[in-house]
């Protein structure tokens, strides 16, 4: 199966941060985890002291369908990168 690319956006339903980019996954099952890790490096980089309670990252595939939802609140603890 080839790879596909996902996209994570970020909003709160007033303010979003789109993901140009995107990233390519070989498999879905790695969706949850890079949804988590974009969620983190969001409060990362803006104050994690912030209220986080209405954001969501919502991943959309290469077509832009909606493939998932995930709530920053949800967001588990995800390791730092090197």
């Amino acid at each position: 199966m080839a790879s596909q690319t996902y996209r994570f956006h970020c909003t709160d339903g007033h303010t979003a941060i789109i993901d140009e980019k995107g990233m390519k996954l070989p498999n879905t099952g790695l969706l949850w985890h890079n949804a988590e890790r974009s969620a983190w490096q969001v409060m990362e980089l803006t104050g994690r002291n912030l209220d986080w309670s209405d954001w969501v990252v919502d991943v959309h595939d290469g077509a832009g369908r909606h493939v998932m939802t995930l709530g920053f609140m949800d967001v588990r603890n995800v390791p730092m990168a090197a």
